[in-house]
């Protein structure tokens, strides 16, 4: 395999827009690639342009009359059918709709055919992690299921074994819904107990059917969780799966919006835990996952300027072994770029000031405890389904 990673990029993802007053701002896609470039990691990997996702892949996926819909909002938003999810306050209908998610979905299919091929061990999407897009719906402010296309493209390519982990603060609920009976893909999803955020499922008990029985995890956390739990979370559940499972490629989305300032949930976890888990998703690429095969993908993120070009640049960084230290100080020339675009001051350094630190599972666990109790639940429901002990 090549030794470069590939980072997935094409200035026309920018125009993934919901409008101004939207919380996806496509800023956060410009202003993370610029501090890649910023900090030079764009010579660090090979900076490539996947082709937008054609018909016969998007059907991988999402049916036909869904796809109809689209290019008919696309071409005239007036005409967005809401009973596909078009059009609603969380998907609004624009112009170019479909071409700009086909072109994000191509970028994430493209990093998978790559890395299974051998261009390369590592590829990157940050404008990809859409996980909420339905077969036959929009969801979440999710167009087309990028990561579930990808593992789709796997599969056809020859795949017999895909982990998917899952770390946005929103549950994965479409990527666990296109493979609920398929014994291929292992889904994991930590994220908000649906309880108190949208899209209100990712159950423990939600444990796959038929032959995937088993082949989807549930953490769901208590709002307020904090790094410490957050790791400890992640530990118990995400590295003895992959140890048993033994992927051929392991697939990642890294929502950066378990962030404790983002405004649309309800997690405490800071910029050091974030980069703590990529760091750790990158060591089980190498350790589970064959000749070290890892699609990294975005997803949520609405804190646009503090944190998810931070997060997503510590992303690119690890991918291409060239990870930027947490103290490292932003560049004056990028902060004043978020000034010019934003009317922001963008943050001064690659970290918030935290050391992260997590109690092992292996060390016991409280049953009084309600992120042990998460964490428990998780293990109870799918743990005896793969032959695990709990």
């Amino acid at each position: 395999m090549s030794g470069r990673a590939q980072l997935m990029w094409d200035d026309a993802v920018t125009g993934y827009d919901f409008g101004d007053d939207h919380p996806m701002d496509p800023v956060r896609l410009g202003l993370t690639m610029s501090l890649v470039r910023s900090f030079g990691l764009d010579r660090a990997v090979d900076v490539v342009a996947g082709k937008p996702a054609g018909e016969s892949t998007l059907r991988l996926v999402h049916r036909s009359d869904y796809l109809e819909a689209v290019r008919a909002a696309s071409a005239d938003p007036r005409a967005a059918d809401q009973g596909y999810g078009l059009g609603t306050v969380d998907d609004p209908a624009f112009a170019g709709m479909h071409e700009v998610s086909a072109l994000i979905a191509g970028q994430s299919v493209a990093a998978a055919e790559a890395v299974w091929r051998g261009g390369t061990a590592h590829a990157v999407n940050f404008t990809g992690g859409l996980h909420h897009a339905m077969p036959g719906g929009a969801a979440g402010f999710c167009i087309y299921n990028d990561p579930a296309l990808a593992i789709a493209r796997l599969l056809e390519l020859g795949a017999e074994r895909v982990a998917y982990v899952d770390v946005d603060v929103h549950h994965g609920d479409g990527v666990q819904a296109a493979f609920w009976e398929d014994p291929r893909v292992l889904t994991i999803s930590l994220h908000e107990h649906p309880r108190t955020l949208f899209p209100h499922t990712g159950w423990p008990e939600e444990t796959g059917a038929g032959a995937g029985e088993g082949g989807a995890v549930n953490v769901a956390l208590p709002a307020g969780t904090g790094d410490g739990g957050w790791l400890r979370a992640f530990h118990a559940v995400v590295p003895e799966l992959l140890a048993d499972f033994r992927p051929q490629v392991l697939v990642t989305q890294h929502g950066a919006d378990t962030h404790f300032e983002d405004p649309l949930a309800h997690l405490a976890v800071t910029l050091d835990a974030q980069r703590a888990v990529m760091e750790a998703c990158h060591d089980f690429a190498h350790a589970y996952a064959e000749n070290g095969r890892w699609v990294a993908l975005g997803g949520g993120g609405y804190a646009v300027v503090d944190v998810v070009p931070r997060s997503w640049t510590h992303l690119v960084g690890i991918a291409a072994h060239a990870p930027v230290e947490p103290e490292t100080v932003i560049p004056s020339s990028w902060r004043d770029e978020v000034y010019a675009r934003t009317r922001q001051l963008g943050p001064a350094r690659m970290t918030d000031g935290r050391v992260p630190v997590w109690k092992p599972w292996e060390e016991g666990y409280d049953p009084a405890d309600r992120l042990d109790q998460a964490v428990l639940a998780a293990r109870r429901a799918a743990y005896p389904l793969r032959g695990l002990l709990t």
